[in-house]
């Protein structure tokens, strides 16, 4: 029993004496295949890092290496402080290099044909026939009013003015842009197909658009600055007639 403790033991000694030669060896192969070489510190993904991730949280998902100066990728990041205030515009793969060209500050990841939403407001979008639309004139960055009619009795009613547009989808290219920005211009034809318009609200507003479009119809007014919004009332089949439209 002692003798084959003994060569138990020998043999476990021997695996890790030869583990510990191999990766010696490796090593300095490594080396000497970078002897001569000029060589340059890159960052490299160790982990997975999501798109939006932000700089003060890639420290723990990237390592440094050093690899032949041919093997660095232009454009690469040495310093993670080069990307303070700045987050991931896609997801990095584990062994690819850090690149600046795939990092943006969060204001500059607007989609084409949109406009930040204000703090404190939510998106709600509304699909619309394009004469409640402003036969599909609207585009990102306008302000309209939000007209809602509801039945029994027939009412019509002004609820919300000079509401922030984010985005239109469905409607013509403005002239001279590209074809696959849906935004709408003043120049444009007439859409032949519904809109759909978000509008930038408050939780109380988005209880309104969102009452108007289910139990009612939506119609929206271009409202720019300096329009008069003043002087509105509900009207009825009571007043409608009666009423000084000067």
């Amino acid at each position: 029993m002692r003798r084959r403790l003994l060569a138990a033991f020998a043999a476990l000694v021997l695996a890790v004496v030869g583990t510990v030669v191999l990766v010696a060896y490796v090593r300095g192969a490594d080396t000497r295949a970078l002897a001569g070489v000029q060589t340059v510190e890159v960052l490299v993904v160790d982990q997975l890092v999501p798109a939006g991730t932000a700089a003060p949280e890639l420290a723990a998902l990237v390592r440094q290496e050093q690899v032949p100066a041919k093997a660095a990728v232009a454009g690469r990041v040495t310093d993670l402080a080069d990307l303070v205030g700045q987050v991931a515009t896609v997801d990095l793969q584990p062994g690819e290099q850090v690149l600046a060209a795939r990092f943006a500050r969060p204001d500059q990841l607007q989609v084409p044909g949109t406009v930040a939403v204000p703090a404190g407001a939510q998106e709600v979008s509304v699909l619309l026939e394009p004469q409640r639309a402003v036969g599909g004139r609207l585009a990102a960055g306008d302000t309209v009013g939000v007209f809602v009619s509801v039945g029994d009795p027939p009412s019509t009613h002004v609820i919300l003015h000079r509401v922030l547009v984010t985005q239109v989808q469905g409607a013509p290219a403005p002239v001279g842009e590209a074809a696959d920005v849906e935004t709408a211009s003043a120049g444009s034809a007439a859409p032949a197909a519904s809109l759909m318009v978000t509008l930038a609200v408050t939780a109380e507003q988005a209880e309104g658009v969102v009452f108007g479009a289910e139990h009612g119809t939506l119609w929206l007014s271009l409202e720019p600055d300096g329009a008069d919004i003043d002087g509105t009332e509900v009207i009825t089949p009571g007043n409608v007639y009666g009423k000084d439209w000067s």
